[in-house]
């Protein structure tokens, strides 16, 4: 069993920076890929960015390339996501997301969920 409590969302004007961390719990935390989502308002739930259990390879959602970055801390149990140059449609509630699989991972079919953290973008 896994638990992921993400922290530092919050909220930014138009063009600031937020970093989300997601910490895990348990011993295996390399073993898995990593990932974030995100859901905005009457809309459903979409994969942002990913990284593999040892951090070599990345994959990130067309509008967050150039500006998101994924990162994790295996020694810590920690992943992170740098958010620079926000946007107001970047307003969303923000998922950490992790997946034995990294295809079901991206798929947005995870093992485990956090509780989720509030981004929101003012213009």
């Amino acid at each position: 069993q896994v638990q992921l409590v993400e922290s530092g969302g919050g909220l930014v004007q138009a063009g600031g920076s937020l970093r989300l961390s997601c910490a895990a719990s348990g011993r295996t935390f390399s073993s898995y890929a990593m990932g974030w989502f995100r859901q905005a308002p009457g809309k459903q739930r979409e994969f942002v960015a990913a990284i593999s259990g040892s951090g070599s390879t990345r994959y990130y959602v067309d509008s967050s390339k150039g500006r998101f970055t994924i990162s994790r801390d295996n020694g810590n149990n920690t992943v992170y996501l740098q958010m620079n140059s926000l946007k107001p449609e970047d307003t969303a509630v923000y998922y950490c997301a992790a997946s034995t699989a990294f295809p079901l991972l991206r798929a947005g079919k995870p093992d485990y969920w956090g509780q989720g953290t509030q981004v929101t973008v003012s213009s």
